[in-house]
């Protein structure tokens, strides 16, 4: 009696998260419409990340640059990084592309916002590390970092720290100054 009400029990949660699930999901599925295409770039994407939230004052900054009549936009931003050999950072809320900025001479593998929201750091197929004033949208710093492509890069939490991995198999912790 007991296996049979278990057995029972057990089909009715499996009903009932079956059909939970079901609804759930259906629901989730439509309404997970497209929001905006970013279509700046000529070539494969192969990096996006999304601005930190102190960044917001800094990318006006360089917008208003640019264009001192641009109005002020509260983002969100990201960072993409393609086989173009370009870097461009996007206001999503507009799905425009507002910075761009050239210098690598490969794959650009991966792009972050540096934690202080004003630099992006970049690494690429061309073996290096760089530094981008993205304001006055030019590289302010180039380390050759690898003896093979630079595939991934990091931000350490606190600490003033970068790491770089690579095709050479290593990853390398360098210091911010």
């Amino acid at each position: 009696v007991v296996d049979a009400f278990v057995a029972w029990l057990s089909s009715l949660f499996s009903c009932i998260y079956a059909e939970f699930g079901k609804q759930w999901y259906q629901r989730r599925v439509r309404a997970k419409e497209c929001k905006v295409e970013l279509r700046e770039h000529d070539h494969v994407v192969e990096c996006v990340a999304w601005a930190p939230d102190g960044c917001t004052a800094h990318i006006n900054e360089a917008i208003q640059a640019e264009n001192p009549r641009a109005g002020k936009s509260d983002g969100p931003f990201l960072v993409s990084g393609s086989r173009d050999k370009t870097i461009k950072v996007y206001d999503v809320s507009t799905g425009s592309c507002i910075i761009s900025l050239i210098g690598h001479d490969n794959w650009v593998r991966q792009a972050i916002f540096h934690p202080s929201g004003k630099m992006i750091v970049s690494c690429a197929d061309d073996k290096t590390l760089r530094v981008w004033d993205f304001k006055n949208r030019r590289c302010t710093k180039t380390i050759a970092a690898h003896e093979h492509f630079v595939t991934c890069l990091d931000f350490h939490k606190s600490a003033p720290y970068v790491i770089t991995g690579s095709v050479d198999q290593l990853c390398k912790v360098w210091e911010c100054r």
